[in-house]
């Protein structure tokens, strides 16, 4: 699975200290999504799908179909404890006090998983995410908008955010569809 380059601060100032590996590729059915987080303190404490994760340790992909700046994307999240949090995301002047966003869609087809390895310090959360779900289309060859995110809470320190395409913010804001990259879901096998 081909790796992406090591996640930066979400204010683009470093590389973060609580690194993240993720891992992109694809076939004819599904986007698959491996996060693997070092992390000094593993810990969370909700259950239920769609519980608010973001405020504790979380991994979380945003994606939309094609090379535009989307209004309109997906957000999946995952704690360590294997809770998801997936939602539609209307986002029309990608300001913060304008951000709809729709927890009660659950993807169809979706399946996620996570593991802990408190002991190694480590944390892995992997997503499949059906084509038809997300684009309505197969997996042929299209530009997608994308961005994976990570919110790291060591209890007794500030939060990190960090992500793979810095969204330059402070206080860090993942919702800034100007700064999300580019991933070319035909180049990645």
């Amino acid at each position: 699975m081909p790796q992406l380059p090591p996640f930066i601060l979400a204010d683009g100032s470093g590389v973060a200290q609580q690194q993240t590996i993720a891992r992109v590729c694809r076939d004819s059915r599904a986007l698959y999504v491996r996060f693997d987080c070092f992390d000094s303190d593993i810990w969370g404490t909700y259950t239920q799908r769609d519980d608010p994760i973001f405020d504790e340790e979380v991994v979380e992909v945003f994606l939309s179909c094609g090379p535009k700046l989307a209004q309109n994307y997906y957000e999946f999240e995952v704690s360590p404890n294997g809770v998801l949090l997936d939602a539609r995301i209307h986002n029309p002047t990608a300001l913060r006090r304008d951000l709809q966003v729709d927890c009660t869609w659950d993807c169809p087809g979706l399946r996620w998983q996570a593991t802990r390895n408190d002991s190694g310090g480590r944390w892995q959360a992997i997503l499949v995410i059906p084509w038809p779900s997300i684009s309505g289309v197969d997996s042929s060859a299209i530009l997608f908008r994308a961005n994976f995110y990570r919110i790291e809470r060591s209890r007794g320190s500030g939060p990190e955010f960090s992500c793979w395409s810095p969204t330059f913010t402070a206080p860090a804001d993942f919702h800034k569809p100007e700064y999300v990259g580019m991933l070319d879901i035909g180049a990645i096998n």
